[in-house]
């Protein structure tokens, strides 16, 4: 398999990541939903109350959780296969003696054809890193020396 091929296997894998995630989130939201207004038509006082409201709590963090889908959704779309660079950016392939990085979003580690890659968001600690490095370069990261190797 090329490194074009991988880019691309990679990228959709992280695209299939995001998706599972965003239906995940709008299971549990359509879940929240029904259950508000099985509780609308209960009257039991306090308890009804400390549901109602922890119900909404739930609903609201599960609704900050669409909006960074989103944001890594935007990420996605911005990213471009076709785009070769000898420096790492949004998008590269960076090959490291010490592991395989995909500068795109957070979808941990995949593995293809034996090899694993790590999905990093370039808001990572990791992904900090490597963005803008060329190769050739050599990087710490918690006292380690990675030696950067390609850059697709």
């Amino acid at each position: 398999m090329t490194n074009q091929e991988i880019k691309i296997k990679l990228f959709s894998k992280c695209k299939d990541y995001i998706s599972s995630h965003r239906e995940r989130i709008n299971m549990a939201l359509s879940g929240i939903k029904n259950s508000l207004n099985d509780e609308g038509k209960s009257t039991v006082g306090d308890k009804h109350h400390t549901n109602r409201a922890m119900l909404q709590l739930e609903r609201e963090n599960l609704s900050h959780q669409i909006v960074e889908v989103e944001k890594q959704e935007a990420i996605l779309n911005k990213i471009s296969l076709e785009h070769l660079n000898e420096i790492a950016h949004l998008g590269s392939l960076v090959v490291t003696d010490h592991a395989n990085y995909f500068m795109s979003v957070s979808a941990g580690a995949i593995k293809i054809e034996g090899k694993t890659y790590y999905c990093v968001s370039l808001e990572s600690p990791i992904g900090k890193l490597m963005l803008g490095r060329k190769l050739g370069e050599v990087a710490v990261f918690n006292d380690k020396k990675i030696n950067i190797l390609e850059i697709h």
